[in-house]
């Protein structure tokens, strides 16, 4: 994931767990990626890919505080580097910033939009502000509007926090009444020291979602789903559960058997292991110092990537590990000291689980022939 303006946002979202990392760049006056680090990224990111697709994905901080002119750019040195790779695109956005000539570009590109919201305005607006306190949801059904208005493809990205959790049904109808058949729903576990010191106790912020009402949230929003929408809306989480019941890589990192599969570089050419972990200790390096490819197959990464495979025996000895492989590394938060951690959703991953067996497994049965 490409952070072109770093932490930078024009909202003040509650949970944000990036805005932050401008402190790690707090000696550089403007957080712009530079067009000599857009080409040298473009250049040795392509030559990196062994398969004949490949994936730019545009990431924030906000994406839309550069101007399209640098997107442009971007478009032409993807070309330029191409080399028979066909090449794609996917941004990010609040989308408070959207325009029309921003649809334009998006729709005559084919751009793929992730836009962040989170249901309905009472339970949008109350995490989800700008720099002055006010809620932003009026600005985001603007934004989709204007994005089905000029055709352009897009997702919802959606956060799960400890008010909405307890609204599944609303919240999930919410998102089938603006017209979006692709959702993703990312649940907040942050604690109040980032990164959390792994000798003490883990204290949640307010804004965190519960294993309880995570479990309780799936199983609401999976009702509501396998009694109307199958094959209709797509539930990014339920797909990656489906994936792992039929033994094939699932599309969510978090649900994969190792990490390491979403690298990010800062606007400074920085690379860290992951989103998540944009910490000093999991810098990579930088790619006008050391290639890109060494430093994704290098032992630092490797041994990033390790990290899924440490698990309590809780979940070594649980009938449903496959379908999850203790979720992401990020939110093992729970257990005794010289023993593994134990993920802090973990039973309101189980609840789910053992909630959507019976359908997954006929579901992989049918597919699997």
């Amino acid at each position: 994931m490409l952070k072109p303006a770093g932490a930078r946002c024009n909202l003040s979202c509650r949970y944000c767990y990036y805005l932050d990392k401008s402190k790690l760049y707090s000696d550089v006056q403007r957080h712009v990626m530079s067009g000599e680090m857009l080409e040298e990224f473009t250049r040795q990111y392509i030559a990196l890919q062994p398969q004949r697709e490949v994936l730019f994905t545009w990431h924030g901080g906000e994406t839309m505080l550069l101007p399209i002119s640098f997107y442009r750019k971007a478009l032409e040195l993807q070309l330029k580097y191409a080399g028979g790779h066909v090449v794609d695109n996917c941004i990010q956005t609040n989308g408070t910033l959207l325009t029309d000539e921003w649809c334009r570009f998006l729709h005559d590109n084919g751009w793929l939009v992730g836009l962040s919201v989170d249901g309905p305005q009472h339970l949008h607006d109350a995490f989800r502000k700008d720099r002055r306190g006010g809620g932003t949801h009026h600005q985001v059904m603007r934004a989709v509007e204007m994005l089905n208005r000029h055709g352009v493809q897009w997702n919802a990205m959606a956060v799960v926090n400890s008010l909405n959790a307890d609204y599944p049904r609303e919240f999930y109808r919410f998102f089938k009444s603006i017209g979006c058949r692709y959702i993703q729903f990312t649940p907040i576990v942050e604690t109040v020291q980032q990164p959390w010191d792994a000798s003490s106790v883990p204290v949640m912020t307010p804004e965190s979602v519960t294993a309880r009402q995570w479990g309780s949230f799936l199983c609401g929003v999976f009702d509501e789903w396998v009694s109307h929408d199958v094959g209709e809306y797509s539930v990014q989480l339920f797909e990656s559960t489906l994936a792992n019941w039929m033994g094939v890589e699932p599309g969510l990192c978090s649900m994969a058997p190792n990490c390491g599969h979403a690298l990010v570089m800062e606007f400074n050419g920085d690379v860290y292991s992951c989103d998540h972990f944009v910490f000093p200790q999991y810098k990579l390096g930088n790619i006008m110092h050391q290639p890109l490819r060494d430093l994704v197959y290098g032992k630092e990464h490797y041994a990033f990537r390790q990290l899924k495979t440490s698990l309590p025996r809780q979940c070594r000895e649980c009938g449903y590990e496959f379908a999850c492989h203790g979720e992401c590394p990020k939110n093992r938060l729970l257990g005794a000291d010289g023993e593994p951690r134990l993920n802090y959703l973990c039973e309101g991953y189980r609840r789910f689980f053992e909630h959507s067996a019976d359908f997954m497994q006929e579901m992989a049965k049918s597919l699997l022939g």
